[in-house]
């Protein structure tokens, strides 16, 4: 009802039921729905008659809706994020794994229009991710060891230094 006008002018008479039989089966994948969401959207970011492709689209859950940042502003994140970058306060764990996996020092030391689509890629890849349900680990950061060794005394080091030197043929 939304592109009634704009339907009926893009497929007058006859060609109408053919169109709707067209989208009926290259919907039939999507849940209700889905296709509802992708409508909605739709009707809020277009004011033309959408494509198939579009719909499809539009019926994929946002990245917001999973509490994920869009890409440039996870980029800037993981660029002004502080070391260590596993205890860093992440505005999600994507954000983590695709800095990670584009390298710190690479995102660190390029230019944003070298390290972004590096990043983009890394990120778009584990949000798709998250969009079907993989839940991401946290970083672990391993604490140091509990042993404390205590320094050895002058005549110990001096010891140390005597084998040494025998082994060595000094």
């Amino acid at each position: 009802m939304a592109y009634h006008n704009q339907f009926h002018k893009a497929f007058p008479g006859d060609k109408a039921n053919v169109a709707k039989q067209l989208w009926l089966h290259s919907l039939l994948d999507l849940s209700p729905e889905e296709i509802i969401r992708g409508c909605r959207r739709s009707i809020r970011e277009s004011a033309y008659l959408p494509t198939l492709h579009t719909i499809r689209e539009l019926s994929k859950p946002s990245l917001t809706e999973f509490g994920l940042p869009d890409p440039h502003s996870a980029y800037l994140e993981a660029c002004r994020a502080t070391s260590p970058k596993a205890d860093y306060n992440w505005s999600h764990i994507a954000v983590y794994h695709a800095g990670r996996a584009s390298d710190w020092y690479f995102l660190a030391n390029n230019a944003e229009r070298t390290a972004f689509p590096v990043f983009k890629d890394h990120y778009l890849r584990i949000c798709q991710q998250v969009l079907d349900g993989e839940e991401l680990a946290l970083p672990s950061t391993p604490a140091l060891p509990q042993e404390h060794n205590t320094p050895l005394s002058l005549e110990e080091r001096r010891e140390k230094l005597r084998e040494l030197r025998k082994e060595l043929g000094l």
